[in-house]
């Protein structure tokens, strides 16, 4: 009986395997963690990064899945609870017996999570640009490093085409990414000859949506001689708040450009972003950039999201850096597994150093054979009238990330490579 099961399944892999569709193994199937807030003030940005990992997932297993077996996805909701990521993360690892978890946004989240995945030896992949300032061998850094964000975007405030700014609002949300990239911002504009009283800098909490006073100390700070430019990192929904008091002001790019870090195509969906052309975002990949890999990934997640009735991308399907930087990882960490042979989790890091993925940014994604973060080149959009981004400026090419910032004392002693516990 057992054999005839046996000769059954064969044949029906066989008759699956000739109609072009996946012949899964027959026993069980690799798990794997979606780790991103659905509810709370980050689920603007997040909620459409569990859509995009849920794509992959789908694309892989159309293709015959992961050393022949599909990927079951498992998808939590931290609902922008700091604690909350690491107890959900617990769970993924002991209880659902993840191989992987893709998630996270905030740095404040992946701090909460990086203790539990190091303790249990899990893995995780992180799609946002950060602050740099850490390494683990449990985690792959898809998003950019300062160097590949921040630094570069400052350059161009500073130059002739980014209108030569002498001073400059550092203007934030309150927690790790902000401060960290401030703390380099501010010893990189020093090592430029800018003072401290030409820097303004500025915190508001999660969810704060009051910009009235801001903006007005900002209009003040600018009308005092120098050329000034904002550079925003406030995260999640306060973006909308923030650009339309932008707008009410009357701040126009001309006059005091903002350049942010954490708006893309998504965050300025629900704003009326006609007084805000000409303002800046630093990324390393806008929906608007023309290539065939693109034209391809926008083109799959245009009908990914009718198909599944996405809310708002239903009707107006949008991309943006960390959707590219979610799909890639899921990619990346499938050809590695394959690569590995197993879903071990040393071995699929091991595998990981030196895996490329042709990336819609239009440029091969690398990842670092050592540092666990990907090579990737640098786009300075401009906001259009219809919420997209003109390029203005980009790197030639992919540039590698620097996790510990030069403009850091005592990153020069640093290895440039994780070895066990994470080094903060």
């Amino acid at each position: 009986m057992q054999r005839r099961f046996t000769l059954q399944a064969l044949t029906a892999a066989v008759a699956l395997a000739a109609a072009g569709l996946p012949a899964f193994a027959a026993e069980g199937t690799i798990k794997v963690g979606i780790l991103h807030s659905l509810s709370g003030t980050m689920a603007i940005s997040e909620t459409v990064l569990k859509d995009t990992a849920l794509m992959a997932i789908e694309e892989i297993n159309a293709k015959g899945g992961v050393l022949g077996k599909k990927l079951e996805p498992v998808v939590v909701d931290p609902a922008s609870n700091w604690p909350l990521f690491a107890e959900k993360t617990k769970q993924l690892l002991t209880q659902d017996k993840v191989a992987v978890i893709f998630g996270c946004w905030t740095s404040v989240s992946r701090k909460s999570v990086l203790p539990v995945v190091e303790e249990l030896n899990g893995l995780l992949f992180y799609p946002v640009q950060y602050e740099g300032e850490e390494l683990s061998k449990n985690v792959f850094y898809t998003g950019a490093a300062p160097n590949q964000q921040a630094i570069p975007a400052v350059e161009y405030l500073m130059s002739k085409d980014g209108g030569g700014a002498k001073r400059f609002v550092l203007l934030g949300t309150d927690y790790v990414y902000p401060r960290t990239t401030n703390k380099i911002l501010r010893a990189f504009l020093k090592s430029k000859g800018i003072a401290d009283a030409d820097i303004m800098e500025e915190y508001t909490p999660f969810g704060h949506s009051d910009y009235q006073t801001i903006i007005a100390k900002v209009k003040k700070f600018s009308s005092e001689g120098k050329k000034t430019a904002v550079i925003s990192t406030i995260n999640g929904d306060s973006n909308v708040p923030f650009y339309k008091e932008l707008g009410n002001a009357g701040l126009k790019a001309k006059d005091v450009p903002v350049v942010a870090f954490s708006v893309g195509e998504e965050e300025l969906r629900g704003v009326d972003t006609k007084p805000l052309v000409g303002h800046l975002a630093a990324w390393n990949y806008f929906m608007s950039v023309k290539n065939p890999t693109n034209s391809e990934f926008t083109k799959k997640w245009g009908a990914y999201a009718k198909t599944k009735s996405i809310a708002g991308h239903k009707d107006k399907p949008l991309t943006n850096d960390p959707m590219e930087a979610t799909y890639i990882g899921v990619h990346m960490w499938a050809q590695a597994v394959e690569k590995a042979k197993s879903t071990d989790t040393d071995k699929v890091i091991a595998a990981m150093a030196g895996q490329t993925f042709k990336a819609p940014s239009g440029f091969t994604a690398t990842m670092d054979m050592k540092n666990h973060h990907l090579h990737k080149p640098v786009f300075i959009g401009e906001v259009k009238s219809d919420g997209q981004f003109n390029v203005v400026w980009k790197t030639p090419g992919p540039v590698k990330a620097k996790p510990w910032s030069p403009f850091i004392d005592g990153n020069d002693k640093k290895k440039d490579e994780p070895d066990g516990k994470s080094k903060t």
